[in-house]
This record gives C-alpha cells, structure tokens and sequence, in this order.
C-alpha cells in the first residue's frame, strides 16, 4: 500500500522517492507492463503492452495510486486478461496526491473508472456521495467470503448498512526499522532491539535503549552524565515531518498498547476517546521524548529527510514504520536492513494499528460485472501468489502474505516482525469513521501543539469534545 504514502497513509500520504541500490530478485519478477511504466513515469498504462482494447473486448478502466503496488498489479492484470480475452484493462497509475483529486474530479464528470483502488480515510465519503458500488450480487465476488481474507480486513470495507463497498487488496502493519550497521558500531547485537517493553510512566527497557542510542554534538550518549538534549546529533527515534489523528507509524503503536481505542466501536465509531487518561499519558511521554533529546524537535525533518533518510545520514537510530515502507527501506545505500518488533505495552504485548486498501467499483460504471470479474480475480489464490511474488507489501490473504515473506527471506530479509502481530492478533484497526476530514482539521493543531511542547495530554480532551460535536 504506499507509497508514495506514508499512508502517514493518513491516508497514506506520499514518501519520498526510493534510493535504489542494483535489480534484487523482486525487481526481476517484475511484469512487462509495469516496466513500461517504470520507464514513463506516472500516467495511463494499457497492460500486455497494447493501446486499446481488441476487437469485441470490453474495455474496463482500473486505477490505482502505488507506484511501488503497480508492478505486481500490472503482472496479475496481464494474467486476467490471458484468462480472460473478452475484457481488456486499461490500467491508471497516478501519484497520491493527483490520484484524489483526478479521481473525484472523475467522479464530478461522471467518467471515473470502473474499478480502483480505495483507501479507508476517503471510502466514507465516496460511500456518502454514492459514487461507488455495493459489491454485494456482483457476480464472482458473491462466492468470495471474509475468511478469505486476513481477520478483520472485509470488515473494515463493509459499510454501515452491512453491505461491501470494497474487496480487500492487501494489509499493514508497523514495526521498527534499524540499521544492522549501526548497531554493531554501538556494539548491540539485533537482539538488543527485540523483546523490549514500555510504559508511559518510565518508556521501559523501549526508552532505555533510545537514550543509548541517541548521541549529543559532543559525543555524550543519552543515558550518560552531560547528555546536550538540545544539541543532538543522533536521535533515539525518527520523526516524519508531520503526524495526525491516526498516528499511524507514529504514536499509535504505543497508545493502543495501553488497551485504549480510538472510539467507541471497532468500525464506525461516533465517539472518540481522545480525552481518556491512557492516551494522555501516551502523548505526554511520546512528545516529552523531545525534551529530553530522544526524539526530533517539531520541524527537525521535512519532506526531504523522511525516517529512512534519517536512518541513513545517521540522523536518528530507530524509526517505527510500515510494512509498505520496506523495500524503501531496504533499498537505501550503505544500510543493512534490520527489522525488529513494537516493544511490548502495559496489555503485555505490542500492538500495530492494521490497515488495508480495497478495490471499489464506481457507482456510475457500466461495466460492473466485468469489473466484478477484475477484482475477484485479484483476490484469488493464483493472483495472490503472483502478486505476493512480486509485492512490496503483503497481500490481503494468507496465500499472498506467504509468498511475500518468502519472497523477501529469499532477499535475505525477515519481516516476521510485522505479520507476527496479524498471527497473534495483536493488532488494533484503523479508525473507520464517517468525518474523517473534518476531524484531521480539528486535531492537526492539538497534534502539532504537543509535539512544539505547548500543550500536553490532558489538553486534548477540548479538541475530544469538537470531534464528538461532529456526530450529533
């Protein structure tokens, strides 16, 4: 799911472009059509290498943002169509920010795609303007039940009304991200950043080691006598540049590690919690890492040093990041990839927000059940495969999340430490809720306030009541 997100995917919001580093073995198993685009950059791409469709084939239009997702895409689709030679897709890839906006553009003119892919933050609203399409009697997505999928993620597509406004296309989680050079300079073994715990009293043992991590400009490590927290050449822990009412790769991780919920309800929440005493206590120990020089001032990093750069230049030591982040990651010069798990909370295990896109199908297409046909091809064992194969990210069932941790182990690359919290269940998910727009206006101030040190905790019980005003 990317990225170009840092979905924050607050919706996955756009990260930076990828430091490439030679072809690994994913990156040869890339399909014909999505090399094609690599070469042109965003834009419309006609799979199997034509231009229209073939005579008496339906045309069907798909669109999706993920650069990084359309090779694997693009592979599947040239499947579909092999299958399937009375349709011929038409495959959109745009970058996240043009996605939105061209997509809803579409939607005014009434020219939108058939099928494309969905992001939780915007499907309330897409589903609020009837712009997409019940799944629900479309053909081959009928025989396609929830338990074909990792737990939880149709629910999180499934509208209020019970219905599915979206087929789910993959999932993610967080973990922490290292640099295994690093850490044998600082004479620490991966095993040092495994198995930690933490509360918002103290940090635990997750706290202890971000102050051995982080270094002053005088030398002066953060747990030794003299530690500059204003004069900080290494940081504990990475910043994005921003965060928001999600805080996704951010705060989240440790304030449901505390058993606290964003709402009142898994899905479809009309209640937020932002004035509960557990998430204060998270807020006032995740910002007061400022203070004390574990954790970038508001503003340190912008758009140009995302959590990877940081963890390059030696900026900062530890970041929490998605699983959509990981070739990202993995491909920046001179790292040696580590990934470890969240540190245990005061539940007594960690907990990673789970997220998930979906494909949609638009209200407004004619061609519905050919789009039908598209998705639930996608979703199947065999394109599950290929995809995983291929995937910078773990697909949505178990057949495809399998052949992604494959792919990336036969890289040299253990990324158990974010599927172990979709085993294990220890995963909270992420904040369907109708307003979403409007509750990232009323919290990005309170966010930002914490984190420059102006307010702490307990002051975001006001905001709390403005957010809860919105579902009266």
């Amino acid at each position: 799911m990317n990225s170009q997100i840092h979905r924050a995917r607050t919706a996955r919001t756009a990260p930076s472009p990828h430091s490439g580093r030679g072809l690994s073995r994913r990156r040869l198993l890339q399909g014909s059509a999505a090399l094609a685009a690599g070469a042109v950059g965003t834009g419309t791409l006609a799979a199997c290498g034509g231009t229209s469709a073939p005579a008496g084939a339906t045309e069907v239009d798909y669109w999706l943002w993920d650069a990084n997702q359309l090779p694997a895409y693009s592979a599947a689709i040239d499947l579909f169509m092999e299958n399937n030679p009375d349709i011929f897709v038409r495959v959109t890839q745009l970058g996240w920010e043009d996605y939105w906006t061209k997509l809803t553009a579409s939607f005014v003119a009434e020219a939108g795609p058939d099928a494309f892919a969905d992001h939780l933050a915007r499907y309330p609203e897409f589903l609020e303007l009837g712009v997409i399409s019940p799944l629900d009697g479309l053909g081959p997505l009928d025989d396609i039940p929830a338990e074909h999928f990792q737990e939880g993620l149709q629910e999180l597509w499934t509208g209020q009304d019970g219905k599915r406004y979206g087929l789910p296309k993959d999932y993610d989680t967080i973990a922490v991200m290292y640099d295994r050079n690093m850490l044998e300079e600082e004479g620490l073994a991966p095993e040092d950043v495994e198995n930690l715990d933490w509360n918002p009293q103290d940090g635990g043992s997750f706290e202890k080691l971000l102050a051995r991590l982080s270094v002053d400009a005088a030398g002066v490590r953060g747990d030794e006598e003299g530690f500059d927290p204003k004069n900080v050449a290494r940081y504990g822990l990475a910043a994005g540049a921003g965060t928001d009412y999600t805080g996704q790769t951010s705060w989240s991780p440790f304030a449901l590690s505390t058993g606290w919920t964003f709402t009142n309800a898994e899905t479809w929440g009309t209640h937020f919690n932002y004035d509960d005493e557990r998430f204060a206590a998270t807020m006032d120990w995740y910002y007061g890492l400022v203070d004390k020089g574990f954790f970038p001032p508001f503003g340190t990093f912008g758009d140009s040093s995302p959590e990877q750069v940081q963890l390059q230049s030696g900026s900062a030591a530890l970041a929490t990041a998605g699983s959509w982040m990981i070739t990202t990651f993995n491909n920046m010069e001179g790292m040696d990839l580590g990934i470890a798990p969240l540190p245990a909370g005061p539940v007594g295990h960690p907990v990673s927000m789970f997220n998930g896109l979906g494909d949609s199908i638009s209200a407004q297409s004619q061609k519905k059940e050919e789009a039908a046909r598209l998705i639930a091809f996608l979703a199947s064992d065999e394109a599950q495969q290929l995809i995983g194969e291929r995937a910078p990210f773990f697909p949505a069932t178990d057949v495809g999340t399998q052949a992604a941790v494959d792919a990336y182990a036969a890289d040299g690359l253990d990324v158990t430490p974010f599927t172990d919290r979709v085993e294990a269940g220890e995963t909270g998910l992420y904040p369907l809720v109708e307003n979403s727009a409007s509750i990232m206006t009323i919290m990005q101030s309170a966010f930002d306030q914490c984190w420059m040190r102006q307010v702490d905790g307990a002051d975001f019980a006001a905001y709390n009541e403005r957010v809860n005003a919105l579902f009266e």
